[in-house]
């Protein structure tokens, strides 16, 4: 809303505080502050720019697959320790978010949209088969179906994959 109240005010809300000149964007401030090297450190594969190197260094895991946080309970591996925290609620049952209805525990508030399916709410319908969803991720992964769409692919085979859930039973088999 901010950036849009921009093109009547001509006041962009993402300012550089070096150089004061001012982006409607969050990423074209990030562009320039890479730039004009006002953030010193960046990545030498994918050129995202950070102040700190200490950031560079967490960001390069993106990179590389390294996962340096593993849950006990099941052995899946993850890059940070507060998402080995949240996984670990999904073994214990205690998140910090709870369905009033259920009782059920979420780890992201953004799982309360379980709340459809005590409701009845399926907002998300195929235009091809009429099968409804309670999520609009859903419905765009079903929808692989009518496209043939498989946009999951496997980096060590030529294999793809119409769900990520399918690529990764795949991946398990290179281990």
């Amino acid at each position: 809303m901010d950036s849009h109240l921009g093109t009547h005010t001509g006041k962009w809300p993402y300012t550089c505080d070096v150089y004061r000149k001012s982006f409607r964007e969050s990423g074209n401030l990030k562009l320039h502050l890479c730039i004009y090297k006002v953030w010193p450190f960046s990545c030498d594969i994918c050129m995202k720019c950070f102040k700190w190197l200490s950031n560079l260094k967490l960001h390069l895991r993106t990179h590389t697959g390294e996962r340096l946080y593993t849950c006990d309970v099941c052995k899946e591996s993850v890059n940070w320790l507060s998402t080995l925290k949240l996984h670990l609620c999904t073994h214990t049952g205690q998140g910090p978010f709870m369905c009033d209805v259920c009782k059920t525990a979420f780890t992201h508030h953004n799982d309360l949209k379980h709340l459809r399916f005590h409701t009845g709410e399926w907002p998300f319908t195929c235009d091809v088969c009429k099968k409804s969803f309670t999520l609009s991720g859903a419905l765009k992964l079903h929808q692989h179906i009518h496209t043939g769409e498989r946009p999951f692919s496997s980096d060590v085979s030529e294999k793809s994959f119409s769900w990520p859930s399918t690529l990764k039973v795949h991946l398990r088999t290179h281990t």
